[in-house]
């Protein structure tokens, strides 16, 4: 039994080592086990030293008071109390502390030094803080002088405030002088200068900072922030959003800087501070004095704060009522029509925003009657408009549904249900109007991909959709017209047997589109329809083929891509994954297929073109062309239209990409290995699955450190590791842990990132996998990561599911001992074993560990004799293997071996293992 005495002189020792986390366990173990009050006090003030250490200063100001309550004359918890409070910023109770100190103990020459370092550091701080008075006052002086003609003086005094509000100090004493009156001032100049001088500044203000936000928000008002968000000047809109962006995340999150403590006495209720944000923003949404992009920005921020960020979070309060509050305001901007009476002022993107707003608030519905009620919702909206309000009001109709097909599919195809639309639609393509035929030629467009209406439109729609193509004298009409077309015609998708149009008809459509995507005289706006018909085209392997082939139209499709049109990045997207042929794609299974033939049902084909030669071809030239380059850009870019489903289907096409290893080093150069990053860490589980194994391709192939140079490769670590969970395949643990050997194999601090990414649990589990080759990628990655220190000390918990793993349940780093020479832990067995496997990689990575763990751990020495009767047997076939590597590992395993036991050294000597030592020891070829 461990008394609480004998855990105390355990944590001095562990302190001494500077095995501070191991202390802290120690004492906090002896504390669970002490009764009398001095010898806590003693074990309190013991544990305030290990939180000092780890930096943990509120704790350890609390184990330090705790020792202080039992005997206020404790002079080295008073010291540690300063310590900590100094740290907390609490510089007059520091003060207070070091000077009780100096009176228990006047002489003490250490407590003096710290008292009159800390008085200089209060002097100096007082010191700041007038001077940083005068210039805030001085700055806002400048700043509201209507007679101070000085730009740059100005423009200098704003820089300064902006400056000021993103130091914690700073940000504190504007909003104590009254700054957030002044700053109201700079906004109701209506000089844009002053009002994006005024935004940021608050911007530093709110930033994790929840008390403050709601007392700025309280002072400023909603209604004034979302007037300024609707502002027609563009570059204040948007600072306006980034703060309001900010003020949610403090709401909602609450605090982020070291100042917690002291606002944790300040209990506070921001849901309503939300809520009324968000009304507004939803009112402005429909007001027909907010500008355009004021109209977008309120679209962006929406979409930024009403969705819950994971399935993980169980309440979706915020989206329903959002929903019942704001979803017809949504729908007004989705449905409006530019250049019609009555519709509100948009760009180009804004329904497209609508529609992602729309999607991810019908994604976040957890049950069927929170879905009916959305449908509900949309339906009475569109019937509000088509019936009773003409053309106009059909028009508006129409251009819902279209919005609604963009987003929610599910809805839309609902509207579409309802009496007359689908007529309405078929009639207007007919108009003599072009806006008219605009908005037809698009919901018809967007419905013809949706199977429910797909059939109708083949029979009621193609020959329409021909006529306008053939005879209207509008590009913009002929090619929505072409688009519709390519959907119907790619309907059977990459099914060879299933074609819709008559042989060469794709192709000349596929021809035309390209035809269009090149031609630069022609709107970017028109000519993203191209890229649109050739997103469904592409199906077809001919179209891929020709459509590689010139290089003209790639590039044009690039530019696109590069360009501000956010609603083109979907469309690139899909036709690129069909030129890369990166969707999934499953062989059936020969006995079906034989019972399909039998019951004659439809056997899908695969075209001759899509076989893995010109599929290898295709990503070739794509390659030449720059397609990395555009792909980087569509990552980076910021916009809405990259959807998680988007960065799914670019990081389909990057895997694609990286499939050949002499392929990976142009894609790296092009910044390819920086845009997986992202996108292997946000978006779908499969999106991020495909990106990881991507990156997982370049590490194992390519230099990690050229590859992902500086901080990234840090980054990467956590992708690989995500490879190695239990629901992804085989070839994704295998590629993991390759990737992860290189990277173990780097430096001490990647080692720390793979453990605290409590990678090696997963690691060990897999040195017990059936698999060979993941057996072996296994042990050489443990093999590297045991010159991990840690790993070496301490390998981890251990999951449930492995049977041949010791659970491990303490606090702190462990001992190798208690990990190899457990009871019932058969880890020291499999390596041994593993070293006398057949497979020379298998017994190379195993007896490495082996080597490198009897060097640094003796102890393990003596128990190798133990877990197996074959220890001998294997290690001399070590030595007599014409390995020269293995060799080494063996005659280093028994020379540790001997140097650790005698009684083992006896047992190795009384063998055959002297005369191999002295045959090897000759060898002049192996130094």
């Amino acid at each position: 039994q461990v008394t609480s005495g004998q855990l105390r002189e355990q944590g001095n020792a562990l302190f001494q080592a500077g095995d501070h986390a191991a202390a802290l366990a120690a004492y906090t173990q002896a504390l669970s086990l002490c009764d009398a009050e001095p010898e806590r006090a003693v074990l309190h003030r013991n544990r305030a030293a290990c939180y000092l250490k780890l930096e943990d200063y509120a704790k350890a100001e609390s184990d330090a008071s705790k020792a202080i309550g039992a005997n206020g004359r404790d002079v080295k918890a008073l010291f540690r109390r300063s310590q900590a409070l100094q740290k907390l910023g609490r510089l007059d109770q520091a003060v207070s502390d070091l000077q009780r100190c100096v009176s228990l103990e006047p002489k003490n020459k250490a407590f003096q030094e710290a008292l009159r370092a800390l008085g200089s550091s209060m002097h100096e701080k007082m010191k700041t803080m007038s001077c940083t008075d005068s210039k805030v006052e001085q700055m806002f002086q400048i700043l509201l002088d209507p007679q101070e003609k000085d730009a740059d003086k100005k423009q200098k005094a704003a820089q300064n405030l902006i400056v000021l509000a993103r130091e914690e100090a700073g940000a504190e004493k504007i909003f104590q002088s009254d700054g957030v009156q002044l700053l109201m001032q700079l906004l109701d100049t209506a000089q844009p200068d002053l009002m994006l001088a005024a935004l940021r500044t608050l911007v530093g203000l709110c930033s994790g900072h929840r008390s403050r936000t709601a007392a700025i928000l309280a002072k400023l008002g909603a209604p004034c922030l979302a007037a300024v968000l609707g502002v027609e000047h563009e570059q204040v809109s948007l600072a306006a959003c980034n703060l309001l962006h900010v003020m949610f995340e403090s709401l909602k999150e609450g605090l982020q800087k070291d100042f917690r403590g002291k606002e944790d006495a300040v209990v506070l209720d921001s849901s309503k501070d939300l809520r009324l944000l968000i009304k507004h923003l939803l009112e402005l949404l429909a007001l027909e004095g907010a500008s355009a992009h004021g109209r977008d920005n309120a679209l962006n921020l929406l979409i930024k704060v009403v969705p819950r960020k994971s399935p993980k979070e169980t309440d979706n309060s915020l989206s329903l009522w959002v929903i019942d509050q704001g979803l017809k305001k949504i729908l007004e901007v989705g449905s409006s029509v530019c250049g019609t009476p009555g519709s509100l002022p948009v760009t180009k993107n804004s329904r497209m925003n609508a529609s992602v707003l729309l999607s991810k608030l019908y994604d976040d519905l957890k049950c069927d009657a929170e879905r009916e009620n959305f449908h509900h919702l949309c339906e009475d909206y569109v019937r509000s408009w088509f019936e009773g309000h003409e053309l106009a009001g059909k028009l508006r109709a129409i251009q819902t549904a279209s919005c609604l097909l963009q987003g929610p599919a599910e809805a839309g195809n609902r509207v579409l249900e309802l009496g007359g639309i689908m007529e309405s639609v078929l009639s207007l393509c007919a108009s003599v109007s072009e806006s008219h035929q605009l908005v037809a030629v698009e919901a018809l467009i967007h419905a013809a991909d949706k199977a429910k209406r797909a059939s109708f439109i083949t029979t009621n729609g193609v020959n329409l959709l021909k006529e306008i193509y053939k005879h209207s004298e509008r590009d913009s009409i002929r090619i929505r017209a072409l688009v519709g077309l390519c959907k119907l015609g790619s309907a059977g998708g990459t099914d060879f047997s299933m074609k819709q149009f008559a042989e060469g008809s794709t192709m000349k459509l596929a021809k035309q589109c390209r035809k269009w995507l090149c031609n630069e005289a022609i709107d970017a706006g028109t000519r993203r329809w191209a890229v649109e018909g050739l997103a469904y085209l592409t199906f077809d392997a001919d179209v891929k083929e020709e459509f590689v082939e010139d290089k003209a139209a790639m590039q044009a499709m690039f530019q696109l891509a590069k360009s501000e049109d956010s609603s083109v990045l979907y469309a690139v997207a899909s036709t690129l994954v069909n030129c890369t042929n990166s969707y999934d794609h499953e062989e059936p299974d020969p006995q079906m297929v034989e019972l399909a033939k039998y019951a004659k049902q439809h056997i899908p084909e695969q075209h001759p073109k899509d076989k893995p030669d010109f599929v290898k071809r295709r990503v070739r030239k794509l390659l030449a062309a720059g397609v990395v380059s555009a792909l980087s850009c569509m990552v980076k870019s910021e916009n809405l239209a990259l959807t998680n489903s988007c960065r799914e289907l670019i990081s389909r096409v990057f895997l694609a990409l990286v499939a050949e290893a002499e392929d990976r080093g142009g894609v790296v150069a092009q910044g390819g290995g920086k845009a997986l990053i992202p996108l292997s860490l946000e978006g779908t589980e499969v999106g991020q699955t495909k990106a990881a194994q991507a990156l997982a391709k370049i590490t194992i192939t390519s230099n990690p450190e050229m590859a992902f140079p500086g901080e990234r490769i840090y980054e990467v670590v956590r992708p690989l590791v995500s490879l190695l969970h239990l629901q992804r395949t085989g070839l994704e643990n295998f590629e993991g842990l390759m990737a992860l050997t290189n990277l173990a194999g780097i430096s001490e601090r990647l080692r720390q990132k793979i453990l605290k990414e409590k990678a090696v649990p997963m690691i060990e589990g897999y040195m017990f996998e059936e698999h060979e080759l993941i057996r072996l990628a296994a042990t050489e990655c443990m093999c590297n990561m045991a010159m991990s220190k840690e790993v070496r000390g301490g390998l981890g918990i251990c999951y449930g599911h492995l049977a041949l793993c010791t659970p491990l349940t303490h606090s702190h780093p462990l001992q190798v001992q208690e990990l190899f020479l457990a009871e019932g832990s058969d880890r020291l067995k499999l390596i041994v074993l593993y070293s006398g496997e057949e497979d020379e990689r298998l017994r190379r990575a195993a007896s490495g560990t082996l080597a490198m763990l009897t060097s640094l751990h003796p102890p393990i020495c003596k128990r190798i004799p133990q877990v197996t009767v074959h220890w001998l047997e294997i290690l001399q076939a070590l030595l007599l293997s014409p390995s020269a590597e293995l060799q080494q590992r063996g005659a280093v395993v028994v020379m540790n071996m001997v140097a650790a036991d005698r009684e083992v050294a006896e047992q190795l000597m009384a063998s055959e293992m002297l005369e191999i030592l002295l045959v090897l020891a000759k060898d002049q070829d192996k130094p």
